[in-house]
């Protein structure tokens, strides 16, 4: 990896509820393909746009900690959990992005890892078009699955058209680009993953062995009734 590449810093949000391998290989992936530095893993406190996870945040945290440690390139970003505690009302994307602008200064590359589902609603964001301003984002496709925006006539397609690039143009500008990349299809769900541990189902091989010892110590998603 180029030394300009190693400063490229990819965020991947998201509830993790609980991490499973796909989390894991998505932030591999993303690292090989588009090369990156770093994978900062950015577990969510309060997410706006979705339903209020199932287990406590402080447990999501320490379940991603677990699961990364010992993984070259993954890190931990606790501050949306840890900010989540001290103050209500939903954490926005916007300002996850003008904190860390904060701490890696507006020359690093930053580059948001979505998927493409996540994408495809980005309008439904808050103050979605600040994004492209601190941060380019990076579209995890499955292989056979054409990204289905672009071809339209909404803002988003606008924006998709205008800004479409590669992996090389990171090094070249801290935010601003949309790239595509491909990744293995893994249909894992977190909420299959809960469903299985509250029936008394095993969830080994789906989640990291790390997650799982978690969930059996602190019962985690197992029902009190569960077999």
């Amino acid at each position: 990896m180029s030394e300009a590449g190693a400063g490229v810093v990819g965020l991947l949000g998201g509830t993790f509820d609980p991490l499973h391998v796909a989390h894991l290989r998505l932030g591999l992936e993303a690292r090989e393909a588009l090369g990156l530095g770093e994978v900062r893993f950015i577990p969510a406190g309060s997410p706006a746009l979705r339903d209020a996870p199932q287990c406590a945040a402080v447990h999501r945290l320490a379940m991603v900690e677990r699961a990364v440690a010992d993984i070259p390139g993954f890190s931990v970003d606790a501050a949306e959990v840890l900010d989540a505690a001290a103050r209500p009302g939903p954490g926005y994307t916007i300002d996850t992005l003008l904190r860390l602008r904060q701490i890696y200064g507006r020359e690093r590359p930053l580059v948001l890892l979505l998927g493409a589902d996540a994408f495809a609603r980005l309008e439904a964001w808050q103050r979605w078009r600040e994004l492209f301003e601190h941060a380019h984002i990076a579209v995890a496709t499955r292989a056979g699955h054409e990204l289905n925006v672009g071809a339209g006539d909404t803002a988003l397609d606008t924006e998709f058209s205008a800004r479409r690039g590669n992996a090389a143009d990171f090094v070249g500008a801290p935010a601003g680009r949309i790239v595509p990349f491909a990744i293995t299809a893994l249909e894992i769900s977190a909420t299959a993953i809960r469903h299985k541990l509250a029936s008394g189902q095993s969830v080994r091989y789906l989640v990291p062995d790390a997650v799982l010892d978690y969930i059996d110590s602190h019962q985690i998603y197992r029902t009190s009734h569960g077999h």
